[in-house]
């Protein structure tokens, strides 16, 4: 099971293990909110978040199956990311004026609530993390996870990787991963977010 580094041009391959992985996610759902087209705005918003990383030519991490097809992706955020490029930024308005200002505004109070527990050290940010779910359970996410935390703790200046969920089966999981919670936050309605850093392994 390899983890290897993607290009931009694999943006869209990304997109499409995301829109399966996260289908029913929380944000997600809370985000479009209800209406037709789900499908079809699921994946303009997660073309979205993961063109904010790929035009910055920031990580991007995959893993693929026997015949080649994308199986499992994350991305991440450097420790200093690089301002967003003006492609990134025409690109997200555009999304935005498609999925409405209502949708935006859930999107920014969203934001909001994870940044109450803004990590204070350089570190780097695991901003989502995937796998199809034809083949979960199999390993992937855990292979995904060890790649993330190997490119961390080889920066001697990064002080480990944060994260967030808002699936709360997850919070034990990535417990059992080395992360704590930093902060937890009710976003809206059932909605709540827990933020959580793994501190980077000297060993």
């Amino acid at each position: 099971m390899i983890v290897a580094p993607l290009s931009s041009a694999q943006a869209e391959e990304i997109v499409t293990v995301f829109c399966d992985a996260f289908h029913d996610y929380p944000v997600m759902r809370h985000v479009l909110g209800a209406g037709d087209r789900y499908d079809t705005r699921l994946r303009t918003l997660i073309r979205l978040f993961v063109n904010g990383r790929a035009f910055r030519k920031e990580p991007l991490l995959g893993i693929r199956d026997d015949a080649g097809r994308l199986t499992g992706a994350a991305t991440m955020t450097l420790p200093e990311s690089p301002d967003p490029p003006a492609v990134l930024i025409a690109h997200r308005d555009a999304v935005w004026q498609e999925l409405g200002q209502d949708a935006r505004a859930r999107y920014e109070a969203f934001t909001a609530a994870t940044q109450r527990f803004a990590i204070g050290a350089r570190h780097h940010h695991l901003n989502m993390i995937g796998v199809s779910r034809s083949v979960q359970g199999q390993g992937l996410a855990r292979a995904l996870l060890t790649a993330v935390h190997a490119l961390t703790d080889s920066d001697p200046d990064s002080a480990g990787t944060s994260l967030s969920t808002e699936h709360p089966p997850n919070v034990p999981l990535y417990r059992h991963f080395g992360y704590r919670v930093v902060g937890q936050a009710r976003v809206d309605g059932d909605l709540t977010t827990w933020v959580l850093f793994r501190e980077r392994s000297l060993s």
